[in-house]
């Protein structure tokens, strides 16, 4: 199929006629003008892949300097079109200075009808090609901005997390290698997120791994890619994280969960910033901001030789601790808050409020789970409410277990309660699903629940 939109600027009616009968089987439409004055008017009105510009349109002047000039108009409304110069008189240096103004080439009259119509095809796929660049680009930009958009807030104004907050506010801006530390569910990644916006590289993409999820066999495959044919599944070329994150940040959660071994594979990637795929002896760079994360200590790791001392110094510039929600005092509340008012909207159930008893308790209780445990209560407690008040029963918490209470040491009532708790969770939260593996009816269910949460 013909492609491509041309337009022909010559003085010489003839040389039009010419062109667009040579032109017309192999290019999609041809319009032509005798008069360039007419040329920004015309790429207003459609658009075109390709210009053929002439050089001289007064009789008597060859200079050259009126296609010089309106090849500079074309290029300063429209960069993107592809223009070929076209003239009977033949300069080296007016050639030059075409093709250093942003010419594609430049013909010669009389021409050739092949070599001409094999120049101006080549042109022709040049501008599809930066069209279909710029619009990959677009949408890159796109995807990177859909990524980036959803925002995630830290919620919260204790001491201890206004330290941190000042923290992340100072590295920031820095291209500092960055650990952060802190038990299970107490925000990790959304430190991370918020050192990514508040860096240079925000308009980049933040590419996390969970290091604890990645089979040692899988692991430079997943970091690092491979070629086509490089094992048995590689049906294609694929990058690995590492050039996924090339000029944004790359987030290896859980770090601590990686083998020894493997360890230095990652200490060599980082050290060298560069990488090569599996199956090729090409080195490719990566311009990386690097965090990590980890709920484990890493310097005990490292004197019960788990984990490499030289790794840990290369991605310990900066540590930043979280502090668990239990030192956090009242930002469980506004916390509590905080996912009432999302999961209100989530499941259509506007204006509920947490009473004072229940706020105390949620206060009390010392979350191991932290964050995560509190956000999964309250989306509990929002989906099986039946009021517009959430009590203290409507929060199903974790019985804790005592330090000095062994396992044969269980009353009838702390089995009955961890039965309980396990078919909700099984269960995730349907009442009438839990009382059914219990073999009890759902207001039987309740009314334990009940019991057990007073």
């Amino acid at each position: 199929m013909a492609k491509g939109n041309v337009l022909i600027i010559d003085d010489n009616k003839s040389i039009l006629s010419a062109l667009e009968i040579l032109l017309a089987p192999d290019f999609q439409s041809i319009t032509t003008l005798s008069d360039p004055n007419q040329i920004p008017t015309e790429l207003r009105k459609k658009e075109y892949n390709l210009v053929i510009l002439d050089m001289n349109f007064n009789a008597g002047i060859n200079t050259g300097n009126e296609g010089i000039y309106w090849l500079g108009r074309i290029k300063e409304t429209h960069p993107e079109i592809s223009v070929v110069m076209i003239t009977a008189y033949g300069d080296i240096e007016l050639t030059v200075k075409a093709l250093k103004l942003g010419a594609t080439d430049f013909c010669l009259k009389p021409w050739d009808n092949n070599k001409l119509l094999a120049t101006l095809k080549s042109a022709i796929q040049l501008n599809l090609s930066k069209r279909e660049v710029s619009q990959l680009k677009e949408k890159e930009k796109g995807l990177k901005n859909e990524i980036n958009r959803e925002q995630r807030f830290i919620v919260g104004s204790s001491p201890k997390l206004v330290h941190v907050l000042n923290l992340v506010r100072k590295v920031a801006k820095t291209d500092a290698n960055i650990l952060i530390t802190g038990e299970n569910g107490t925000g990790k990644e959304l430190i991370a997120q918020e050192i990514h916006r508040m860096s240079e590289r925000a308009q980049e993409v933040m590419v996390n791994v969970d290091m604890g999820a990645i089979t040692e066999s899988l692991f430079e495959s997943e970091l690092f890619g491979h070629v086509k044919g490089a094992f048995t599944d590689a049906r294609e070329n694929r990058p690995g994280k590492f050039e996924v994150a090339d000029k944004g940040t790359l987030f290896l959660d859980e770090i601590g969960n990686l083998s020894f071994h493997l360890q230095a594979k990652l200490l060599a990637a980082i050290q060298n910033r560069q990488i090569s795929r599996i199956g090729s002896n090409q080195m490719i760079p990566v311009d990386i901001r690097l965090i990590c994360a980890t709920n484990k200590n890493l310097e005990s790791m490292v004197n019960e030789g788990q984990f490499r001392e030289d790794l840990l110094y290369r991605i310990n510039t900066i540590q930043i601790e979280v502090p668990p929600l239990r030192e956090r005092g009242d930002d469980v509340l506004l916390l509590a808050e905080f996912f009432l008012k999302k999961y209100s909207s989530k499941y259509n159930k506007q204006g509920l409020r947490i009473n004072q008893q229940a706020l105390d308790k949620l206060q009390k209780y010392p979350w191991p789970g932290n964050i995560r445990e509190l956000q999964h209560t309250i989306e509990k407690a929002v989906i099986l409410c039946e009021g517009s008040l959430l009590k203290p029963e409507d929060f199903f918490m974790k019985p804790l277990s005592s330090p000095k209470q062994g396992k044969t040491d269980l009353t009838l009532f702390d089995m009955e309660t961890r039965m309980i708790n396990h078919a909700i969770e099984k269960h995730n939260g349907n009442l009438s699903a839990a009382a059914e593996q219990l073999g009890i009816s759902r207001q039987t269910l309740y009314n334990k629940i009940k019991k057990t949460t007073k």
